[in-house]
């Protein structure tokens, strides 16, 4: 799940000129396996409300509550598949970090990996959606719209013994290329890591290209899909790092694809605009 401030993939806010963020907000939620769900609803300025520890957006919230980051959820899912998905969702990290990559050298995008290692509880009504697992908690914050700055990037969070590693890979419109890739232990303590082999791999769904790092002269593979769109693309994927294999979350984003304007109507599909909130 996604809270954003100034929803970023949301057609509306693009339509709107992009001109005022806390009008355009979201909590975003998917679910996978059979029966999953998504939510994405743009909603408007009245429904936002935050303080230093809190981030309410209508019906849903995040909070800081004794170092862990507990997320109450009431949304309605999108077409084909609407109803209503309710619970909460517990981040318990193992630690917190300060570490902070600026994605474009002027620093307009940031990636902030806040807890990069952490333990999720999930409690959402219905069956067999309570479970408990492998978690973490991230942020981007940025000044110009993606599509302006990037044509293309893959980002990749796999655990490992001692704690994760994630690889952030883009590349920019203006030919440039950035490649990182940290380690985190289970204090929060980042290491920038020689980079591993890219590894190519089948194309989503929709033919968005994908790759990942790994062990040279190793695969990559998605074990399960999460989330496919004309532009994006959301996997467990499973590579091998210093010769342990190991399962992550993997995204790859096509900016030129999102760039193109017959793409918007087809998200507003599945963005509905809510411009009106009164919190009782």
């Amino acid at each position: 799940m996604i809270g954003f401030i100034g929803s970023v993939f949301s057609p509306w806010y693009r339509w709107s000129g992009r001109k005022n963020p806390q009008d355009h907000v979201c909590i975003n939620v998917a679910t996978y396996g059979k029966g999953g769900r998504f939510t994405m609803t743009d909603r408007g300025q009245s429904a936002l409300r935050q303080t230093a520890s809190r981030l309410e957006v209508g019906p849903s919230a995040m909070r800081w509550e004794n170092d862990q980051l507990v997320i109450d959820i009431c949304e309605m899912s999108s077409h084909p598949l609407i109803s209503k998905i309710e619970g909460q969702i517990r981040v318990l990290p193992s630690a917190i970090t300060d570490v902070e990559l600026p994605l474009t050298e002027d620093g307009a995008h940031i990636w902030r990996p806040f807890a990069p290692r952490a333990r999720i509880e999930v409690d959402i009504d219905r069956p067999g959606w309570t479970w408990s697992g492998e978690g973490y908690f991230d942020a981007n914050f940025g000044t110009r719209a993606l599509e302006e700055d990037f044509s293309y990037w893959t980002w990749g969070r796999y655990p490992t013994g001692e704690g994760a590693t994630c690889f952030y890979d883009a590349t920019r419109l203006d030919g440039s290329e950035l490649a990182a890739a940290f380690s985190f232990d289970a204090g929060g303590q980042a290491h920038h890591i020689p980079l591993p082999a890219k590894l190519p791999m089948k194309r989503s769904f929709w033919s968005v290209k994908r790759e990942t790092r790994g062990d040279a002269g190793t695969k990559a593979q998605q074990v399960q899909n999460m989330l496919d769109a004309p532009f994006y693309s959301r996997s467990a994927v499973r590579t091998t790092l210093n010769g342990q294999e190991t399962t992550g979350v993997h995204e790859a984003l096509d900016l030129t694809r999102f760039r193109s304007p017959l793409l918007k109507p087809m998200l507003a599909v599945r963005v509905p605009r809510r411009r009106n909130w009164t919190f009782s």
